[in-house]
């Protein structure tokens, strides 16, 4: 897989990984002060898309499954990063008590802003049609955006990649001989570290609070991200990673506003599906060898 990797890289493509990465970063702490900077941060996440076509062959290195593998994958790393980000939140929880706190204390102020109330209707009141269509319609548009961002946030397992595959570059050029023998799996975790650490420096960068907010908040985030990368690199399939992460962020989004068990009731729901899968699969590869015998047991 690492020769895959880090196999030659095109200008044209050197250029998309570095805007992708380090113009990402740029622009992600210009986003603080420019709305414009913001807009061209989703613009980036958008096209990073058509650089993630580029990239997925590096990684999958030619393996080729079948659409029920792909499912199964899927709900299984979907499931290993609800467990994981469970473990992770409850560590946070009482490692990081004030960027806990804090968080919640910002989940709660911003739902209630974005939230619409039925307003209680005396008897013989006269209702307000017009008033109440436009609240609704104001909340669905900041649902809307919500969920807009957080499809755009799986994409952010291409930015993933290309700072591994830059960072693996940089580590096969500087130290060839330990990349000729074979000692390639420390480059590898290193390059996840480098990854998850930015990954949560960069949930920061526009953040106001105190040190101990922000230290919870990087490690937190930075955990998240670690298991993000591991998932990219067992799955060796982006596309898998960018659908964990974005439908994790639905999920989460929904839970503040209406379900507040939603990631939980799907993970439950999943479960017996990937069994069913599993089960489905195994039979198939146990009649697999059988097949031709017994279909040479009928010609003759």
């Amino acid at each position: 897989m690492t020769n895959n990797l880090t196999k030659p890289v095109s200008k044209r493509l050197l250029f998309a990984l570095l805007t992708i990465t380090i113009g990402v970063e740029i622009v992600l702490y210009l986003s603080g002060f420019s709305l414009l900077a913001g807009t061209i941060y989703d613009a980036i996440m958008v096209s990073s898309f058509f650089i993630g076509l580029k990239l997925q062959p590096r990684l999958s290195d030619g393996i080729q499954k079948t659409k029920s593998q792909v499912i199964r994958q899927f709900i299984g790393a979907f499931l290993i990063f609800i467990l994981g980000s469970t473990m992770i939140n409850i560590y946070s929880s009482y490692a990081f008590q004030d960027f806990s706190e804090d968080y919640e204390q910002y989940v709660d102020e911003y739902t209630e802003v974005v939230s619409y109330e039925v307003p209680e209707v005396e008897p013989g009141q006269a209702i307000e049609p017009v008033d109440n269509m436009w609240e609704v319609v104001g909340e669905i548009d900041s649902i809307g955006y919500d969920i807009f961002t957080d499809i755009l946030a799986g994409f952010e397992e291409v930015w993933r990649l290309a700072y591994m595959i830059l960072i693996l570059i940089f580590f096969k050029k500087v130290f060839p001989r330990k990349w000729e023998k074979g000692q390639r799996d420390i480059f590898v975790m290193l390059a996840l570290f480098v990854t998850s650490v930015l990954f949560g420096i960069d949930h920061t960068l526009n953040s106001v609070q105190s040190w101990q907010y922000e230290i919870g908040a990087i490690v937190t985030f930075a955990n998240m991200g670690f298991l993000f990368g591991l998932i990219l690199l067992w799955t060796r399939n982006l596309w898998v990673t960018v659908i964990v992460h974005s439908v994790y962020d639905i999920l989460a989004t929904l839970s503040w506003y209406y379900f507040d068990f939603i990631v939980e009731i799907i993970a439950l729901i999943l479960v017996p599906i990937y069994l069913v899968i599993l089960a489905i699969e195994r039979n198939q590869q146990t009649k697999k060898p059988i097949e031709p015998v017994v279909q040479e047991e009928i010609a003759n």
